[in-house]
């Protein structure tokens, strides 16, 4: 929320309420009273060659691993192990965003979000969803639009 704030981003914060058995986007969706379709989960993958990216797609769906490989340019992507997450990003399951990670990654949001004025992705740390325009988060990240799911 930091960075958001300091690149003059509006955004708004809302939290809730973590449930270590339950961390799905469709539950924290359900929590904050959000449509599934507006909330986005933010998923790291390494590529054959493109070395680690960043997909960010809505809390319902899957990531077509095809279709992130295409955005990338790379033959293969996989997401990376779980245990690499806090490592190669800064953040923890269910608390990663696509702002502020270690390091700047190559950034892929699904097209759909272009459809809402908002969009929810995590603040970065389990707990607090940051409610931003789409093309504002996409323009600060450098994230590309395209189909991933």
């Amino acid at each position: 929320m930091r960075l958001l704030e300091a690149a003059g981003i509006p955004y708004r914060s809302m939290e809730y309420e973590v449930d270590e058995q339950d961390l799905s986007g469709i539950h924290v969706a359900s929590q904050l009273g959000q449509d599934p379709d507006t909330c986005f989960k933010t998923l790291v993958l390494k590529g054959e060659k493109t070395g680690y990216l960043v997909c960010c797609i809505p809390v319902a769906e899957e990531l077509d691993l095809k279709k992130a490989a295409r955005a990338a340019g790379d033959k293969k992507v996989e997401m990376i192990p779980m245990k690499d997450l806090l490592a190669v990003t800064g953040y923890i399951r269910g608390g990663c965003s696509p702002v502020g990670m270690k390091k700047r990654f190559p950034t892929y949001i699904d097209e759909t979000a272009e459809l809402f004025d908002e969009i929810a992705v995590s603040a970065g740390m389990r707990g607090v969803q940051v409610l931003v325009s789409p093309q504002a988060l996409g323009l600060y990240v450098g994230a590309e639009f395209c189909e991933l799911v």
